[in-house]
């Protein structure tokens, strides 16, 4: 159902902010409210009236940070959805209602069934209730609640749809695994960020007509309150050292032990590689760096803060991407390139994967095949002996990047793709 709303532009620009079937006029110099047009005879001054429709999103996330913690639970699944909303809920062509569960990652496996169970009962009837016209899952995770009541929401003819990100939908736990082919063929859309996110979700019987691919956004001012309040300390660097740069979650998939054993070797000595990020491959890859000898020109950062992001980001000249192919572990799409690139750091990644919707070989980097340490050599070789052309490629990946995966750009394309996939109204389960 839609909701036909009336804008009334004042000779001061206002415009009413509830989002109802009411209209708002300015009447004689006052303000009133009506559920139907005034006749013809009413005198309206300074207004100019405009009707359009609005769609009614509920959007339903599990995974966010609590409100006086902001940066807890934060990865970039996380943000995206909640920089999604935002952007989603400024756009006048869509009312948004959301339902999230607020945890940080300590408590959240103790909170999410909870979430999930009551909201089963609950959601038909908040979508009743608000008439909303479509749901927007934040996950495929997030879609578990609909094991309850699914059936009962496309009874009612609510739109369903869900963001697909790449491990939510490939994590191997067997109970998972039957519960969301259940709940994703009740799905009248799956949104994938990326190509390879859109194959792996036709391999569980979606039909392609039901899969719309829409990358993650990104905010291009995040930086911005960070360098205001002046980096934090980060270790030092020979004046002449090539910086080259990994954030994310130290796991196999990521590749970095790998890189540091196969690929550091055999650069100049000047090279150096910073990673930021923890995680269960911490160890093995600490071991590594000794292994090689490398203790002076690889560093694990560790966890860092905002402002010490934006400073690796800006001291870095490559960031990296070697990631390794590992059976259902997948990179779906690869946030931190965006951050990088936002900061004019041209990425040098491993041709797979989600990461290949991300990077645009020549303008904001480079491929290589994954695990082909020779390609990576040259690739980086020939950037380090080439100030000129490096200089070229970040401006050219800054570009592309504030071009490309700005919020404005992608939240109207995911606009413009919940009103398709709401014109067509609930289908069928598959």
């Amino acid at each position: 159902m839609w909701t036909s709303k009336l804008l009334v532009f004042r000779a001061i620009g206002a415009r009413p902010k509830r989002r109802d079937a009411s209209v708002q006029l300015s009447v004689d110099g006052q303000t009133c409210r009506t559920h139907t047009p005034p006749p013809s005879w009413v005198p309206v001054t300074l207004a100019i009236k405009v009707y359009f429709d609005v769609m009614r999103v509920l959007f339903v996330s599990h995974s966010f940070p609590p409100e006086d913690a902001p940066l807890d639970n934060m990865g970039g699944m996380q943000r995206v959805a909640m920089e999604l909303y935002e952007q989603l809920e400024a756009n006048p062509d869509v009312t948004m209602e959301r339902i999230v569960l607020r945890s940080s990652w300590r408590t959240i496996m103790f909170r999410v069934i909870p979430f999930f169970l009551g909201l089963a009962f609950r959601l038909p009837s908040i979508v009743r209730r608000k008439k909303i016209d479509v749901v927007l899952f934040s996950s495929v995770t997030s879609t578990l609640t609909l094991l309850v009541c699914g059936k009962k929401l496309k009874r009612q003819g609510t739109v369903l749809a869900s963001i697909a990100h790449g491990l939510d939908v490939t994590e191997r736990n067997p109970f998972y695994q039957r519960s969301i082919r259940r709940t994703i063929r009740l799905l009248d859309a799956l949104l994938p960020v990326s190509a390879a996110t859109g194959r792996i979700c036709e391999e569980r019987d979606i039909p392609a007509d039901r899969i719309h691919v829409l990358p993650n956004g990104f905010a291009l001012d995040r930086f911005e309150a960070s360098s205001d309040q002046g980096p934090d300390e980060l270790p030092s660097l020979p004046e002449n050292a090539f910086l080259l740069v990994s954030v994310g979650r130290q796991v196999a998939r990521k590749g970095f032990a790998w890189f540091i054993e196969h690929v550091m070797p055999s650069l100049p000595d000047n090279v150096h590689f910073w990673m930021a990020g923890k995680g269960p491959e911490a160890e093995r890859i600490q071991a590594t760096i000794e292994a090689m000898k490398l203790e002076g020109r690889v560093s694990r950062l560790g966890l860092v803060s905002e402002a010490q992001l934006h400073e690796l980001y800006r001291r870095g000249d490559l960031f990296i991407m070697p990631n390794v192919n590992i059976p259902g572990d997948m990179e779906g799409f690869g946030i931190v390139m965006l951050e990088a690139g936002s900061c004019g750091m041209p990425t040098i990644a491993a041709d797979t994967e989600g990461i290949r919707d991300v990077i645009k070989p020549g303008t904001s980097g480079y491929f290589c095949p994954a695990e082909d340490a020779d390609a990576f050599i040259a690739q980086i070789h020939d950037l380090v002996a080439d100030a000129d052309a490096l200089r070229v490629l970040s401006e050219r990946t800054r570009e592309y990047v504030h071009g490309t995966f700005g919020w404005p750009e992608v939240s109207a394309r995911y606009v413009a793709t919940l009103k398709s996939i709401h014109s067509r109204g609930s289908l069928p389960t598959v």
